[in-house]
């Protein structure tokens, strides 16, 4: 038996060796390919964050060293515009994270319906942020066309009008909504993960609801609640179509967050000098985030 089957071995042996060897040089292509995709927008961006360059008048170029850096923190825009951006990253966060709890727990219960309620629930993730803040700008928070606009008058209340009295407050509803089915999807999986001899044994002790979430549905989503948190600040920290299409950063500069007042700077103002130095910054910001991030994360796991 062993005489007829080492051929095979030996043949099966070199023949990894020289897929081993071999497959090296057939990556090497994807991952050129991968490296130019993300390496030269990012030479040309720090290269143009240290020129004069302005789309009206290309001819008036030259080196600006630290200048577009420099007028970039002393523009007070540019101050309002990353408190708004944090403003927006933690209210989603902690709207996202605290409600898709509370959900997750609610759609594990049985009831009648539970499978469309939860297909239901998650389905607003898979519309674009475009439309998304289409069907909240005109549908919904249309002071007079819109639904909420509509259930005010019906109860003798004067509408609002949302983007021009509480902008931020807008926008934060339309991206909670829209990244709400995200959180709750990653926290439903982790729920379902949960012992349920754990919580029977907690019952038994006379635990209450309150205690055994507090105690033990939380410790156990605390895992799923950082991945959570890793993947939406990523994601939020670049949000733009939201307030493209509803406030266009306004009223003045309330809702202008850095990722719009890198786009105002470029194809608004054409300064691409300056908005090449907000981009580098955004960079910069994004990468902090997610280093300290993904380390906590990495220490979650190795518990």
């Amino acid at each position: 038996m062993s005489a007829t089957t080492d051929p095979d071995t030996a043949s099966f042996n070199s023949e990894a060796a020289a897929t081993r060897k071999v497959a090296p040089f057939l990556v090497m292509p994807s991952i050129a390919v991968l490296l130019a995709w993300m390496i030269v927008p990012l030479v040309m961006t720090l290269w143009f964050s240290f020129q004069y360059y302005n789309l009206i008048d290309p001819s008036a170029r030259g080196f600006a060293g630290i200048d577009n850096y420099a007028y970039l923190v002393t523009d007070p825009d540019f101050w309002v515009s990353l408190r708004t951006t944090l403003v927006l990253l933690a209210s989603v966060l902690v709207i996202t994270v605290g409600f898709g709890t509370l959900l997750a727990v609610l759609f594990n219960q049985p009831f009648p319906g539970r499978n469309i309620a939860r297909v239901l629930a998650i389905s607003p993730f898979f519309v674009m942020p475009t439309v998304s803040a289409l069907i909240w700008k005109n549908l919904l928070m249309h002071p007079i066309y819109g639904v909420f606009g509509a259930l005010a008058s019906t109860i003798g209340i004067q509408p609002v009008d949302w983007f021009a009295q509480f902008p931020l407050a807008s926008i934060i509803a339309i991206v909670s909504w829209e990244w709400l089915p995200f959180a709750l999807l990653i926290l439903l999986t982790a729920v379902q993960s949960l012992d349920h001899e754990q919580k029977e044994a907690a019952r038994m002790d006379g635990a209450g609801p309150l205690a055994q979430f507090f105690f033990i549905t939380l410790p156990h989503l605390s895992r799923a609640i950082g991945v959570v948190i890793m993947i939406e600040t990523i994601f939020l920290l670049t949000v733009f179509a939201e307030i493209f299409v509803t406030t266009s950063g306004g009223p003045g500069n309330a809702t202008t967050n850095l990722a719009f007042l890198i786009y105002a700077r470029a194809l608004l103002q054409y300064d691409i000098g300056g908005a090449s130095a907000g981009g580098v910054v955004a960079i910069i910001l994004a990468n902090i985030v997610a280093f300290f991030l993904v380390r906590s994360i990495a220490r979650r796991l190795e518990v």
